[in-house]
């Protein structure tokens, strides 16, 4: 039967992160940066909002937006954060996850043959569902402007066919974010056309720099922003994301999101409501350990003489291992087999992560030190530049 199968669906492969993680699992001895899962956890008083929803009987449907409360705390934090005002009742969908945000935005927005402009390497979250509608990805090489998409890449690919520009900032897999004034480039070059920017800010609570900016507030009718609080206040597994967007917009993207989940987790919403009133610093304590943890391994790394970018949030950093002339996939094979550490392949990020690898420090100083002298070990004795 699986000639019967969608094309499309066919076409698509397995995460690369996933792909790798799955590859290395049974290797002996293996210090792992490679998923980005942070390694705190779920802050105590989120956890017995939890419970007592569960005691008290709060397990039914919520409203497809979710419920009005958790709403009004979202968009209250959001303004508060960001300065970025939408209304509880009609602009915002609590979803099961941001990866359900994303997967809802495309599939409103989107037509067949409509094009998608994001940078490269990228997470590798957003092509599949761009194919899945019909749709085409434009990749711009970031490589040489310190992974970040500028307007001038956007404005070369722009065709009457553009739909959708893509700002995952802070980036997974690079940690670069955008400051203000490169995105007010952007939003000048974009405002006034019918172009949507998606702009994916789940990291947004972990900037190292200064605040953390949105072009949602330059570009507020086109802007689509995608958050949630797996990384903010790691509760990966409890799927809760939000989107936010101009009524006129979120009301089509609502009747998506009711057929896809009806309502995201009820329980989950009463936690996520707990962590976004009591807990709203919460990320603050975490982000402060991200950027020491960052710290020690640019540091480790350049002094080991492998070139990489600094960055600026989130939890990975993406050096280059061209000077090996080993492809990634390559490097991170024999570095697990003959390193004992794993991290991903960059060619899971787009072709554009060719010639890098992503290492997470969302791990213990303790693991990070060991993985680091692994590495160094194995390009001081096992791997030698070309």
């Amino acid at each position: 039967m699986e000639h019967l199968i969608q094309p499309r669906v066919k076409e698509l492969e397995m995460s690369g992160i996933r792909k790798f993680f799955n590859l290395v699992a049974d290797y002996d001895d293996v210090v792992s940066l490679t998923i980005g899962q942070p390694d705190f956890f779920t802050p105590h008083h989120v956890k017995a909002a939890a419970k007592k929803a569960i005691d008290d009987n709060f397990t039914s449907y919520t409203h497809n937006a979710g419920f009005l409360e958790l709403r009004k705390a979202a968009s209250d934090y959001l303004f508060k954060k960001y300065k970025l005002s939408y209304r509880p009742e009609d602009e915002m969908i609590v979803t099961a996850g941001a990866s359900q945000a994303i997967d809802l935005t495309l599939r409103t927005i989107l037509a067949e043959g409509s094009e998608v402009i994001l940078p490269g390497p990228v997470y590798p979250g957003y092509e599949p569902i761009i194919k899945l509608c019909g749709a085409i990805p434009v990749h711009a090489d970031t490589t040489r402007t310190q992974f970040k998409l500028t307007a001038e890449q956007i404005e070369a690919r722009l065709t009457d066919r553009t739909r959708c520009v893509i700002l995952p900032y802070p980036s997974n897999p690079t940690g670069m974010t955008l400051e203000k004034e490169e995105l007010e480039k952007i939003a000048q070059l974009l405002r006034g056309r019918d172009i949507f920017v998606l702009s994916d800010e789940i990291y947004s609570e972990l900037v190292f720099t200064d605040a953390h900016s949105s072009i949602a507030s330059m570009l507020p009718e086109q802007t689509i922003v995608i958050n949630g609080l797996s990384k903010s206040h790691s509760m990966t597994g409890w799927r809760i994301g939000f989107v936010f967007a101009r009524k006129e917009i979120a009301k089509h993207m609502l009747k998506v999101h009711q057929y896809n989940v009806s309502c995201a987790s009820s329980i989950s919403q009463k936690a996520a409501f707990e962590a976004l009133t009591n807990g709203i610093d919460d990320a603050l304590i975490m982000r402060d350990q991200y950027r020491k943890r960052m710290e020690y391994v640019y540091g480790r790394l350049i002094k080991m003489g492998i070139e990489t970018a600094r960055p600026t949030g989130a939890f990975y950093i993406f050096p280059s291992i061209k000077k090996f002339g080993l492809s990634s996939f390559d490097f991170a094979l024999s570095l697990v087999s003959d390193g004992g550490v794993a991290v991903v392949p960059g060619s899971a990020f787009s072709k554009y992560g060719e010639g890098f690898v992503r290492i997470s420090y969302a791990y213990s100083m303790e693991e990070l030190e060991k993985g680091m002298d692994r590495l160094d070990h194995y390009i001081r004795h096992v791997v030698q530049p070309v």
